[in-house]
C-alpha cells in the first residue's frame, strides 16, 4: 500500500512539472514579440539618386538612417564626399541633423529622435563640392508607439525580386533610366562597306613602259603626299621596244628641227624666196613637234619618266613592286584625299517600296564597336537601285559622308536604315537587353537594391535604342548598364537575400 501511494505521489510531482514547464513556454513566447521591417525609399532628381532605409518613426525612439547617394550620369557611381542635412518636419515643428561624411563611400549614416507625431516631410538637403540638392519624402507618419507602428505596417512583400547592393552596383559600371513613350523612327538592320566617294580617289598609271621605281622613302601606303610630288620613275633604258629615253631624243630632235625650219622660214618668207603658204606649214609643224615634245618632257627626267601626285591625300594603294616591269596605261598605284566617303548598304528586295524614304543611317564598325550616324558626318542618300544585278539579290542604297579621321575605306559595317516615324515607341538601349536561349530580358529597378528580371518583346531598333512591344510599362526605371553583372552575380548564388542590413 506506501509503494502504491508513492509511486501515486511521484506521477502527481511529474503532472505538476510539466504543466509549469508548459506556463513557461507560453510566457516566454508571449515577450517574443515581431519587430518592425524597415522602410526603404528610392528618389531621383537630375543629379542625385538616394536609397534610404530606416525602420519606422516612433515618437521618443531614436531612428537610424542607411541613406546611400549616387551621382547620375554616364556611370551611377557613390558619393564620396559632402555634407547631408536631413531635417524632420511636421506641421510648424522642425528638427535636423549633420554628417559631414560618408561612413563608406556613397553611405551616410543619420540618426534622429523624433519629438512630435503625425504626418510630415523627411527632407534631405545635399552640399558637394560640385553642386546642390534637395530630396523630400513627402507624408511620412511619426506613430506614437512601436505597437501602433506594427499594427499600420504593411505586410512585407513577396520574395520574387531579386536584391543587388549599391555597393556591389557602384564598383561596376552601372545605369538606369526611366523609360518615357517618344518618336523612334523604323530601321532596317543590314550589312554594308565603306569606299571613297566618286571624285575622292584618282588612279596613278604609267605613261610609258619600263621599269618602274618606287619613289622616295615616302611613297608607302598610308602616307600623305602632296599634289604634284614623286611617287614613281619608269625607266626605259634598259627596254628595247617602246624606249622612253629613245622617244625623248627623237621628239627632241623633231622639235629643234621644226624650231630650226620656222626661224629660217621667218628670213625667207620676207625675200619672197618662199610663199606664205609654205611658211605657215612650217609654224604649224613647230607648233605640233613643241606640243609633243612638251608633253614628254614634262614627265621625263634624264631617269625616264616621272610620275606624280594628281592631288593631295593619302596613298590608298602600291600595285607594283620596285623592278617591275609596266606598260603604258598600267596602274601603279592610287591616292584618295579620304575626305568624302560613300557607305552603300545592301538591302533586301522585300524592302524595295522603302528605300526611297530614308533620310539617314546608323552604322557600326567592327574595329572599334562604335555606332556612327550619317547626319552627324554630314551625310546625304545620294542614290538607291533600281534593280539588281546578276545573282545579287539586294538593292544598294548610297550615303556620302565626311571622314572624320577614324573611318577606313574599304571595311564593312553593320547598317541600321532609318525611315519613317514611330510615334509613342518605347525603347530601352539596346545594352539594358540579356538574352538568354533566344529570349530577351530586361532588369527593372524596383526599389534602390531591388530588380526584377523581365521577358520583353522587341521591335525595331536602331543600333542604339531598341523599341520594346511588352513586358515593361512607361515610368519604370530600366538597367542601362551593369546588366550582365546583376545576371552573374545571380547565377552565382552571392547575392544577399532582400532586407539586408549594411
Amino acid at each position: 500500500m506506501k509503494n502504491i501511494i508513492f509511486i501515486l505521489a511521484i506521477t502527481i510531482s511529474v503532472l505538476f512539472i510539466g504543466c509549469g514547464e508548459d506556463n513557461n513556454n507560453d510566457k516566454s513566447g508571449s515577450n517574443d514579440e515581431p519587430e518592425l521591417e524597415p522602410l526603404a525609399y528610392t528618389l531621383y532628381t537630375d543629379k542625385t539618386e538616394l536609397f534610404v532605409e530606416f525602420k519606422p518613426l516612433v515618437t521618443g525612439d531614436e531612428s537610424s538612417f542607411a541613406a546611400h547617394f549616387t551621382h547620375l550620369g554616364e556611370s551611377f557611381k557613390a558619393f564620396t564626399e559632402g555634407t547631408i542635412t536631413l531635417r524632420l518636419k511636421v506641421g510648424d515643428k522642425e528638427q535636423s541633423v549633420i554628417s559631414n561624411a560618408p561612413s563608406s563611400p556613397g553611405i551616410f549614416r543619420l540618426a534622429l529622435t523624433p519629438e512630435t507625431g503625425g504626418r510630415g516631410q523627411l527632407i534631405f538637403d545635399i552640399q558637394s563640392e560640385l553642386f546642390l540638392d534637395q530630396i523630400i519624402i513627402e507624408n511620412v507618419t511619426i506613430y506614437p508607439s512601436e505597437e501602433s507602428a506594427f499594427f499600420e505596417q504593411k505586410e512585407e512583400r513577396g520574395g520574387e525580386d531579386i536584391t543587388y547592393l549599391k555597393e556591389q552596383a557602384w564598383k561596376i559600371d552601372f545605369a538606369n533610366q526611366e523609360i518615357r513613350r517618344k518618336s523612334f523612327n523604323e530601321v532596317i538592320k543590314t550589312s554594308g562597306q565603306i569606299t571613297s566617294a566618286p571624285g575622292d580617289e584618282s588612279m596613278v598609271v604609267a605613261k610609258s613602259q619600263g621599269i618602274v621605281s618606287i619613289g622616295k622613302g615616302n611613297a608607302t601606303v598610308g602616307a600623305q603626299v602632296s599634289s604634284g610630288e614623286l611617287l614613281f620613275s619608269v625607266k626605259g633604258s634598259d627596254v628595247i621596244e617602246g624606249n622612253i629615253d629613245v622617244r625623248f631624243q627623237e621628239v627632241k630632235l623633231m622639235y629643234e628641227k621644226a624650231l630650226s625650219d620656222y626661224d629660217r622660214g621667218k628670213e625667207l618668207v620676207k625675200d619672197n624666196i618662199i610663199s606664205t603658204k609654205e611658211f605657215l606649214e612650217r609654224e604649224k609643224a613647230l607648233q605640233s613637234a613643241e606640243i609633243i615634245y612638251d608633253n614628254i618632257s614634262q614627265n621625263y627626267s634624264g631617269d625616264g619618266e616621272n610620275v606624280f601626285s594628281p592631288m593631295s591625300g593619302f596613298i590608298k594603294d602600291i600595285l607594283v613592286s620596285e623592278g617591275q616591269y609596266v606598260t603604258a596605261g598600267q596602274p601603279l598605284g592610287s591616292v584618295t584625299k579620304n575626305r568624302r566617303l560613300l557607305l552603300t548598304a545592301e538591302v533586301s528586295q522585300q524592302y524595295f517600296s522603302k528605300l526611297g524614304i530614308f533620310t539617314s543611317a546608323n552604322f557600326r564598325t567592327e574595329y572599334d564597336n562604335k555606332v556612327y550616324n550619317t547626319l552627324d558626318l554630314n551625310g546625304r542618300l545620294i542614290s538607291y537601285g533600281r534593280t539588281t544585278g546578276n545573282n545579287n539579290y539586294y538593292v544598294p542604297v548610297n550615303f556620302e559622308i565626311d571622314n572624320r579621321g577614324s573611318l577606313i575605306p574599304g571595311s564593312f559595317v553593320q547598317v541600321y536604315l532609318i525611315s519613317k516615324e514611330i510615334n509613342d515607341a518605347l525603347t530601352v538601349p539596346v545594352s539594358s537587353l540579356v538574352e538568354e536561349q533566344g529570349l530577351f530580358y530586361v532588369y527593372v529597378q524596383t526599389e534602390g537594391e531591388s530588380f526584377q528580371k523581365r521577358e520583353v518583346r522587341t521591335g525595331a531598333s536602331d543600333g542604339i535604342n531598341i523599341e520594346i512591344l511588352s513586358g515593361i510599362s512607361e515610368g519604370e526605371r530600366v538597367v542601362t548598364k551593369g546588366a550582365y553583372n546583376i545576371k552573374l552575380a545571380t547565377m552565382s548564388g552571392n547575392i544577399p537575400a532582400h532586407g539586408h542590413e549594411h
